[in-house]
């Protein structure tokens, strides 16, 4: 199942997606009306999706809908950092013992075909691909071989970065935060429509330009094992959206550097979910000042 927020008519709801339509929930009681809410209620919202679906109605071209970031405003926005061996080569980092990760302000989610702001603070905005997991569960103290019955589903990522900003705390969080730093969508795959999510293919390009070629297979520390980690530190629940790091080509280790640039655009695909794409515009002077 394809599970998508969306809004038509000015209201935003959670919706399934099949083909080129929205199955809409409006007006059915049973289904929350946010994503949280909604992953949060578990088989028993699952349920009524799947018995809307069956029924052949309610359907909105998605022509007609505004396709929303699957998870708005998530809890929690965790990404691991250098979890691919070639993107650890490209950068120059030593191999991590441990999963390290950083945190996303959640301020930061924007949603697929939503534009990506170059801050006025830096031309150094760049793209890392992803596989994002979505958490369907409270949970803590979660083992390896039971972390996937927490996971809700997968949906893509653009880690987008700042760079120079980035470097400038160990921490990484403000150069992986600004406005717009967060694409997610343009849905969710439920979690039983991956028969495995570390063998899938990856790529990424800016405009025509393939820039990421890859296979989840190539991660050092998969989903399980981040899911179990994270959970001896903290209670993770739904809605929560953790990022599983990004292969080799970023524009950062470019010759020259391929940063990315107003009138481009970033489209990230990963077999199995759909496409993510965000062009990238000059951030906006109209932005409150305070």
């Amino acid at each position: 199942m394809k599970l998508a927020t969306f809004t038509h008519n000015n209201v935003t709801r959670v919706g399934a997606v099949i083909d080129q339509a929205v199955v809409d929930s409006h007006g059915d009681n049973a289904i929350p009306k946010t994503m949280i809410e909604f992953l949060a209620a578990g088989a028993t919202a699952l349920a009524a999706m799947q018995q809307l679906i069956a029924s052949g109605n309610h359907r909105i071209p998605l022509s007609e809908v505004k396709l929303q970031a699957p998870v708005p405003r998530p809890g929690k926005y965790l990404a691991i950092s250098l979890n691919y061996a070639d993107h650890i080569e490209e950068t120059g980092f030593e191999k991590p013992e441990y999963p390290t990760f950083f945190t996303k302000q959640s301020s930061c989610v924007i949603a697929h075909n939503e534009p990506i702001y170059r801050p006025r603070v830096s031309d150094k905005l760049d793209y890392e691909g992803e596989l994002a997991l979505v958490i369907g569960k409270r949970c803590r103290y979660v083992s390896v071989d039971k972390a996937h019955q927490v996971i809700a589903g997968f949906t893509i990522a653009n880690d987008v970065s700042v760079r120079d900003w980035q470097i400038r705390s160990p921490t990484w969080t403000l150069g992986k935060s600004f406005d717009t730093n967060g694409p997610l969508g343009p849905w969710i795959v439920t979690a039983d429509e991956i028969a495995d999510p570390h063998n899938l293919n990856l790529k990424t390009w800016i405009d025509d330009e393939l820039r990421q070629d890859s296979n989840t297979r190539h991660m050092i520390f998969n989903c399980y094992e981040m899911v179990a980690y994270l959970s001896q530190a903290m209670t993770l629940e739904p809605g929560d959206i953790i990022a599983t790091g990004t292969p080799s080509g970023v524009g950062v280790k470019m010759k020259p550097r391929g940063y990315m640039k107003p009138g481009q655009t970033a489209r990230i695909e990963i077999e199995g979910i759909g496409t993510l794409i965000n062009p990238v515009i000059e951030e906006p002077d109209n932005l409150a000042a305070y």
